[in-house]
């Protein structure tokens, strides 16, 4: 049986009109914060770093740069550095000579092709240690080598550059160059995940909703607008995204009810909101239901709780002890109501 609200969930979507990408949709403080980084960081010249998960909208932050920079008049080259095999990814970045093998013919790399403007070098993590070197060479000189070639090439490039590790455990590691990390990180951006500013999911859907209202007008129901705000993204902005097409394509009226979401998003629904809806709780004890159900989705591991839900290990295991005591509460209230059951129906 389907069900959902007669009035479906009006969301009103926070940012420009539609124009090819997404804009950096967000009213929470998290984002209000990261737009104030953005305006800061543009206007100077220098190389920057762009961390957060995969999914978080970093070459949205990268673009976003490009645009308010006084090299917004310049090229935006923006290029996958763990989306090429190896021997391929040095010629991308930094061209190649004619005839360096047989049949190949030379080119411009990507810096040469972002000259003036801005090179956006995505998952740079994933670098070989020969880009490694070569690209801190760039950085320092202003200058690259093609393959093959013998002589640098003097290039005006500002490189911002993204990862989802942490650079950091990568040079620990000896995985990642310390003066590399050193050269990208001296400005860094950090893109929150989007479970950490759910104030923003209901904009974001609506967004992407309006996106693409072109197939048709659909809506999300209030029980699936609440689902969304309990379940914890994983994919991130990316993920509220393919669901939001998924939904349009699929559900059968124009209103998305509940039963038109996935399970794994369901779940949490069931699990956590509607109980408590019924319930009448209060705040504190639906935080302690959440709290249980990320504990279980964290296979028991406080610690990494603590991360996804943002809070210090002193705060969880209150949440914890609470959630302790106000079930050993209802099950003494339980308990005595069948006893007065049965003593009733004993009279």
């Amino acid at each position: 049986m389907r069900m959902h609200s007669t009035t479906p969930h009006r969301l009103r979507a926070v940012g420009p009109p539609c124009d090819g990408a997404a804009p950096l949709i967000g009213s929470s403080l998290v984002m209000r914060n990261v737009r104030e980084r953005i305006d800061r960081v543009a206007q100077t010249d220098f190389t920057i770093l762009i961390e957060g998960e995969s999914g978080t909208g970093k070459e949205l932050v990268a673009r976003q740069i490009h645009d308010i920079s006084p090299r917004r008049g310049g090229p935006f080259i923006a290029l996958n550095c763990a989306a090429l095999v190896e021997s391929l990814l040095e010629a991308e970045l930094f061209g190649i000579e004619d005839r360096t093998a047989t049949g190949v013919r030379g080119r411009k790399g990507k810096f040469e092709h972002s000259d003036g403007g801005t090179l956006f070098l995505d998952e740079v993590g994933d670098l070989s240690a020969a880009a490694q070197a070569k690209l801190l060479r760039a950085l320092q000189d202003l200058s690259v080598e093609r393959v093959g070639g013998q002589g640098l090439r003097r290039v005006d490039t500002r490189v911002v550059a993204a990862t989802n590790k942490s650079l950091v455990s990568l040079v620990d590691a000896g995985l990642f160059r310390g003066d590399l990390y050193y050269r990208l990180a001296g400005l860094d951006v950090y893109v929150p995940p989007l479970r950490d500013r759910r104030e923003d999911i209901a904009e974001l859907a609506a967004y992407f909703l309006d996106r693409h209202r072109s197939a048709r007008h659909v809506e999300l129901s209030r029980e699936a607008a609440d689902a969304l705000l309990t379940y914890d993204w994983p994919g991130n902005v990316r993920e509220l995204e393919r669901l939001m097409e998924r939904s349009v394509t699929l559900v059968r009226d124009n209103i998305i009810s509940l039963e038109d979401l996935p399970l794994r998003l369901r779940a949490g629904y069931h699990e956590v909101l509607l109980p408590s809806m019924e319930g009448e709780d209060t705040l504190r004890t639906w935080g302690s239901r959440y709290v249980r159900l990320v504990l279980e989705r964290s296979g028991r591991n406080k610690r990494k709780a603590c991360r996804a839900l943002g809070i210090s290990y002193h705060t969880l295991q209150a949440y914890l002890r609470y959630a302790q005591r106000h079930q050993a509460v209802a099950q003494l209230h339980a308990g005595r109501n069948r006893q007065n059951g049965q003593a009733a129906a004993g009279q």
